[in-house]
């Protein structure tokens, strides 16, 4: 009987933990989310401002913050749907929201970022009208996130069986998910003198095959 009870009560607080974690995680992914839509507006005001200290403050802001705020709000957003019963491809507005996050990470970091350490440091405030537009742009386009993850719209997609219930996951991956942004923060911009997400990077990409053995595992 003492051995049910401690049974019991371990599993309770294995339960709790792992709500907590996801709480956690739900909450950073929020956290990210809304820094990143606050940053690009930020950048929309200082490009309006224009040359030197507008250009120069959006150039910090880029590499010190909103591209770090970006990559999080992408992997703990990829870290949800894997931990969850959400998955990657189940159901269409989820799929919604990877489209649009891989669009404006590729728009962000490829073509953006480039263009504004381009801009010229005085002179007329020239070249930089389609960076306006385009923070203006990825600032809506996270609005279209959050209306997305409230309202769930849309059935399941094509390759989704509604009868399938995803496994629970260990609690500390949870936490994990949690940490590693952080860690992607503190320790790239103490090594490089920025924010790097190669943890994330590394995680996003070796975690699908994880998921898919533990599924595996599961279904057997």
């Amino acid at each position: 009987m003492r051995d049910g009870a401690a049974a019991a009560r371990l599993a309770r607080m294995a339960r709790r933990n792992g709500q907590r974690g996801r709480q956690t995680l739900v909450w950073l992914h929020a956290v990210t989310s809304i820094g990143w839509m606050s940053l690009a507006l930020c950048l929309c005001v200082l490009l309006l401002a224009g040359p030197p200290s507008g250009y120069e403050a959006a150039r910090t802001l880029d590499k010190q913050l909103l591209a770090h705020l970006a990559t999080s709000s992408a992997f703990t957003g990829l870290m949800l749907s894997a931990l969850t019963a959400w998955g990657y491809l189940r159901y269409w507005w989820v799929l919604a929201k990877f489209a649009i996050t891989l669009t404006q990470l590729y728009v962000g970091i490829v073509i953006l970022s480039p263009r504004l350490d381009a801009l010229p440091e005085a002179g007329a405030a020239t070249g930089a009208g389609p960076m306006i537009a385009a923070s203006a742009l990825m600032a809506s386009a996270i609005a279209v996130q959050a209306w997305l993850s409230v309202a769930k719209p849309w059935r399941h997609t094509p390759w989704a069986d509604p009868r399938w219930r995803t496994p629970p996951f260990p609690p500390w991956l949870y936490w994990a998910a949690v940490a590693i942004p952080v860690l992607d923060f503190v320790v790239w911009r103490a090594v490089l003198g920025a924010p790097a997400p190669l943890l994330s990077l590394i995680v996003v990409l070796a975690f699908p095959l994880y998921r898919r053995r533990r599924l595996r595992l599961a279904a057997a």
